[in-house]
């Protein structure tokens, strides 16, 4: 039965290729709203500094206008990712799945093994 070790393996190989999969996701997304959050602070200095809020003045300084770009950027980026996250989530639990079933295969067949039989019965007479 080394086909089912070799499955049971392939299995777990994509477990953990999903869960590494979604660990960058999340690690994407808060470096994301880390940036975000730098950006937001670096608007608002600006808009103190020069006075104006409403980003429709003539005056409304460029580099405001430049970081709210980037800012708004990063959050559609970031609602992507939160949607991809989603997706992989589902592919992780199907995976899961998978691979349960293919541990029970696995363990079924071990414990046929040990007990010598191959759920076949011999009739001798």
């Amino acid at each position: 039965m080394k086909s089912r070790e070799n499955l049971v393996r392939l299995k777990q190989f994509q477990v953990n290729e999903k869960r590494r999969q979604l660990q960058q996701l999340d690690m994407m997304i808060a470096e994301f709203d880390r940036m975000a959050t730098e950006l937001e602070v670096q608007i608002n200095a600006e808009e103190r500094k020069a006075g104006i809020t409403d980003i429709n003045h003539f005056a409304y300084p460029t580099f405001a206008k430049a970081a709210r770009l980037r800012r708004d950027n990063l959050k559609n980026s970031q609602f992507d990712l939160a949607q991809q996250k989603s997706a992989a989530e589902s592919i992780l639990a199907e995976a899961e799945a998978e691979l349960s079933k293919a541990e029970m295969l696995e363990s079924r067949d071990s414990k046929m093994r040990e007990t010598g039989t191959d759920g076949r019965n011999a009739m001798i007479g």
